[in-house]
């Protein structure tokens, strides 16, 4: 009996310098619970806000520069909110938190309303929904429901 599998969600890994400020920052500033594994070999942790899911992991080697400084262009990571109001509420959130905006809350050119954020490793992470189906989705093959 084949069954069809969907696929749930997408967890990104966040490599970090260190993993303890790191895993705090999550926690205390942008309101994430967390797993802490500090004490295994890779030395890391997950931390979780509702269904978003991230590892923190120590970095032995390398690094740490964000898409944008290191090719120019493109988020770290970006998170949807369940709603447009919920992009608002989440900004002003970060912003009291004193989280560093990169962009406030803005229609794309693309069709979605979004705002950037930079992370305590200096990751520019985006949170925003799309507004605009029709314009979103215009070059797609993908069925908007």
């Amino acid at each position: 009996m084949n069954k069809e599998v969907r696929l749930t969600n997408i967890c990104p890994v966040f490599l970090t310098n260190d993993v303890v400020k790191t895993t705090e920052y999550y926690v205390n500033i942008l309101g994430f619970k967390f797993a802490k594994h500090f004490d295994k070999k890779d030395n890391f942790s997950t931390v979780y806000r509702d269904s978003i899911e991230i590892v923190i992991v120590q970095k032995k080697t390398g690094t740490i520069e964000s898409n944008k400084e290191k090719y120019g262009n493109g988020f770290d990571a970006y998170i949807d909110t369940d709603t447009i109001e919920g992009v608002d509420i989440i900004y002003r959130e970060f912003k009291e938190k004193g989280v560093k905006i990169l962009s406030e809350p803005q229609m794309t050119d693309y069709g979605s309303y979004e705002f950037v954020f930079e992370d305590i490793d200096g990751r520019n992470i985006g949170i925003g929904l799309i507004k605009s189906e029709e314009k979103y989705f215009e070059n797609s093959n993908y069925l908007v429901k």
